[in-house]
């Protein structure tokens, strides 16, 4: 049995929690693309499948300042459906982030002060300044044309 003095030791551990947590890393980053997906997901699919409800809604339970009703309502169902898609693919990642924090922001601070927003806008910031993670497009496209360097 090998015997290893208690900084050794210490340093051995570190250095394995270190390695597993590389390696679950982007499982993370995954999760947390795929939460926020659902979440906005769901919101525009029942939106997009009862268009009259989502006019009603946006017409006096959710008016939106400066847009028309039915331009907000638009735009809305479009980015609630597409920014979803693209960060499940972790494509165009980082940009998409950018539309469902502006509508988290407007629900927060106009509708309904709920702090599961905060989380919201948390896990998307996440997402936004620490990118997709290697299980995405972006980090395919980046690493075939960008500036990654590849592994041999």
């Amino acid at each position: 049995m090998k015997s290893c003095s208690m900084t050794g030791c210490a340093q051995s551990l570190a250095i394995k929690a270190i390695s597993i947590l590389d390696f679950l890393s982007p499982l993370i980053d995954l999760t947390l693309r795929l939460w926020m997906a659902d979440v906005f997901w769901k919101s525009g699919v029942i939106k997009f499948n009862n268009w009259q409800s989502t006019i009603y809604l946006f017409t006096y339970e959710f008016p939106v300042p400066l847009l028309p009703v039915h331009v907000a309502a638009m735009l809305g169902t479009t980015f609630e459906l597409l920014c979803p898609i693209l960060l499940t693919l972790g494509l165009a990642t980082r940009l998409a982030t950018l539309p469902l924090l502006a509508m988290t922001a407007l629900i927060e601070f106009t509708f309904d002060n709920n702090i599961q927003h905060y989380y919201w806008a948390m896990l998307l910031g996440v997402i936004l300044l620490h990118g997709p993670g290697k299980l995405s497009l972006d980090y395919l496209i980046k690493r075939r044309f960008g500036s990654l360097p590849r592994k041999r």
